[in-house]
């Protein structure tokens, strides 16, 4: 499988070469056209730093990333540019959220992982039941246990979620590694080419 990052955080990849994925990294100023040119099986966008709101390019590419209906698995920044590409709003947190031992839990199994976080913006969306965005249902996959943020989003119609927590950081210790794990499963359910 191939996966494009569009950003360089050195864990990420290596998480996705443990898996089997060859990655190409590319600067966060690479245009949909950059990514979609390489033809991956998927595409992670990685984390900040920077404002959400002023990130239009990032969320631009996210856009034409959706709109080819390539896999997509966004951490961090990536989780507030997959909000924004769906139409929802940001804000900045009064304090952030920064240590390796926050707890998120996912909406759908209830498991809670303790995860590591370093941010200071959130995505503004409804935490019960899912909504409609400009790429189908959309739904809040994961909420922080100490103020309930928004830590992640999951498109119900297309191959597309986000974690606002760092997977790659293995904090709890590998509590949140099996989201890889999904992403590779997504590349894999596509076949070669799809567009949506």
């Amino acid at each position: 499988m191939a996966a494009v990052d569009l950003g360089i955080k050195a864990m990420t990849p290596q998480r996705l070469a443990e898996r089997g994925c060859r990655v190409t990294v590319l600067p966060a100023t690479a245009t949909a056209e950059d990514v979609l040119a390489l033809d991956p099986d998927g595409v992670f966008f990685s984390n900040g730093p920077g404002d959400p709101a002023t990130a239009d390019g990032p969320v631009a590419a996210m856009r034409g990333v959706l709109d080819a209906g390539k896999p997509l698995f966004g951490i961090c920044f990536g989780n507030q540019i997959l909000g924004r590409a769906l139409g929802l709003g940001t804000y900045k947190l009064t304090f952030g959220h920064r240590g390796v031992n926050q707890p998120v839990r996912d909406t759908r199994t209830t498991k809670v992982a303790i995860t590591s976080q370093n941010h200071g913006f959130a995505v503004d969306a409804p935490l019960d039941g899912s909504f409609d965005t400009p790429y189908g249902r959309a739904e809040v996959s994961h909420v922080g246990l100490n103020d309930q943020v928004v830590e992640g989003l999951r498109l119900l119609d297309r191959p597309a979620f986000s974690v606002q927590f760092h997977p790659e950081a293995a904090a709890g210790p590998h509590d949140a590694a099996g989201l890889f794990d999904e992403f590779c499963d997504l590349m894999s359910a596509q076949p070669a080419g799809q567009q949506q």
